[in-house]
């Protein structure tokens, strides 16, 4: 199977739709209904993430490894039967990532990639794809800087797709897709750009 064109990515995000690949390496577009999304002005880190974050117990980085960070959120889990996360895929976010649309929050410990999410940017939208942990609490660590990121750069819609545990954690709601169509053409209008350089500032 070929890899999916940039425009063809950038185009289906635009529309809200997003592509997952089945386990025969078949890829299928989504436009879940209701749609999660994570409310970016009311995250508040856990009261265990606290001494994590305040002890900095996790470097982090922003680009510095994103085909690492997809290799690792596309790793096989206990909890799930496959990956929708192919070659193809992998290709297609790697080239979207070299234009600049897409970006990864890592989390290091000894120089070592042990976590960390990617996502695509267009305009005032961070579309979340996926997180990895290899160590606790560093997929968290990950999340609560991307949210630094998003609100330092006014960013207004965070989308995560699917609900399920993981994003409920973080604050996640569900919403009608008719409703995050609209919140989402109007996000689009807005001029932003996915700026890591902004943690400097705080870490």
């Amino acid at each position: 199977m070929s890899a999916i064109s940039t425009d063809d990515l950038l185009n289906g995000y635009i529309n809200g739709i997003f592509p997952m690949a089945e386990a025969d390496g078949t890829i299928y577009w989504y436009s879940p209904n209701p749609r999660a999304v994570i409310p970016i002005d009311t995250y508040k880190p856990s009261k265990s993430l606290r001494p994590v974050l305040n002890k900095k117990y996790f470097e982090i980085r922003v680009n510095a490894d994103f085909e690492g960070v997809m290799r690792g959120c596309s790793a096989p889990r206990a909890t799930e039967q496959g990956t929708w996360i192919s070659e193809e895929i992998i290709s297609s976010y790697t080239a979207l990532h070299e234009l600049g649309y897409a970006h990864s929050v890592e989390t290091y410990r000894e120089n070592k990639l042990v976590g960390g999410l990617y996502g695509v940017s267009i305009n005032g939208v961070f579309f979340g794809e996926s997180m990895f942990s290899a160590e606790s609490n560093a997929s968290k660590v990950a999340f609560h800087y991307l949210i630094q990121i998003l609100r330092m750069n006014r960013f207004v819609l965070l989308d995560t797709q699917f609900i399920n545990d993981n994003v409920l954690r973080y604050g996640a709601i569900e919403i009608p897709r008719e409703e995050y169509l609209d919140q989402l053409q109007k996000a689009l209008k807005l001029k932003r750009r996915f700026n890591g350089h902004v943690l400097e500032d705080i870490l």
